[in-house]
């Protein structure tokens, strides 16, 4: 800020910045950029090598851009029945199990919301010590074994129906809207459930948006749940089919021995692995643009007046 006199001797205010101000704005952006950089560098190389030929993926002379752009490796990827197979079970599960969190999560946290209501600090508190704490891997393990869940994909949706931290911060949220808005559709003769799913779900869709993508993204990229839980093929997650797909060393023990000669030309080890990598990150990151919107709506604006 600088103090400049105009006319009639008025003191006016104005924002130039300093030169060292400017510099460390400078700094700033650079150090932030090459940390942007350092994150998509290495996407842009596995981009790169899942549209490269054969022989520069091989001779690893593939960098940021493809060398010999070609579109066989991908179609082989996506094609392929594993992959196919598995991508609908990590569609399903995500579409599930997204639902049924925000759903027991919704519920959870606006009961927990109401501090009027009896008992409820010493049920917070319960919800607390389980994020805390835990079972351990194998007790939860036998408990799955015990309820007939192995080789179930219920396995992955159950045990996780709420994640307290975000019921949590939905909890929050809610508590943060004003008293008068129920008071009034209470008046106006709306039951609770009423009031929840008409009026302060509509009012709460930033955080909405922002915890179902938490859970959308946790589902997607879950591997170690279907790893341990999962042996059956046909029931595989698509990140664990990844898992496979990268730790397998060739083509022909990648579930793609059926492929054809022709289908296998100009395609390399390699250049399925980066392919796969990229046709599964691809799907969640297209939700992104869609729920971006919500996380800056300031809905709540006028909604109480007086």
């Amino acid at each position: 800020m600088r103090k400049v006199y105009g006319k009639g001797g008025h003191t006016i205010m104005t924002n130039k910045k300093s030169l060292g101000n400017i510099a460390i704005d400078m700094f700033v952006y650079m150090f932030l950029i090459l940390i942007a950089l350092s994150m998509l560098v290495p996407f842009l190389n596995v981009f790169s090598k899942s549209f490269s030929e054969e022989w520069a993926v091989v001779s690893g002379k593939v960098g940021i851009i493809p060398k010999g752009f070609q579109i066989q490796t991908m179609q082989f990827v996506v094609t392929s029945k594993q992959f196919l197979n598995a991508f609908g079970v990590s569609v399903y599960i995500t579409l599930l199990g997204t639902l049924c969190n925000m759903l027991m999560t919704v519920t959870t946290a606006y009961v927990l919301s109401k501090r009027h209501l009896p008992g409820t600090k010493m049920v917070l508190l319960l919800f607390v010590f389980s994020m805390l704490f835990s079972g351990g891997l194998i007790p939860n393990y036998l408990l799955m074994k015990e309820l007939k869940l192995i080789n179930n994909l219920a396995v992955l949706v159950l045990p996780g129906l709420i994640s307290v931290y975000n019921m949590l911060i939905v909890k929050n949220y809610f508590e943060s809207l004003p008293s008068s808005i129920e008071e009034s559709a209470t008046l106006d003769g709306a039951n609770n459930i009423t009031i929840l799913f008409k009026i302060i779900l509509p009012l709460s869709m930033p955080v909405l948006a922002t915890i179902s993508l938490f859970y959308a993204v946790a589902h997607w990229n879950d591997y170690f749940a279907p790893m341990i839980y999962i042996s059956k093929p046909a029931l595989k997650t698509l990140q664990l089919y990844l898992r496979d797909v990268v730790l397998e060393a060739d083509t022909a023990t990648m579930g793609v021995a059926t492929k054809s000669v022709d289908d296998m030309m100009n395609v390399s080890s390699e250049g399925v692995r980066a392919a796969t990598i990229i046709a599964s990150t691809v799907p969640i990151l297209a939700a992104y643009p869609f729920l971006q919107k919500y996380f800056i709506k300031g809905i709540l604006i006028g909604s109480v007046k007086g």
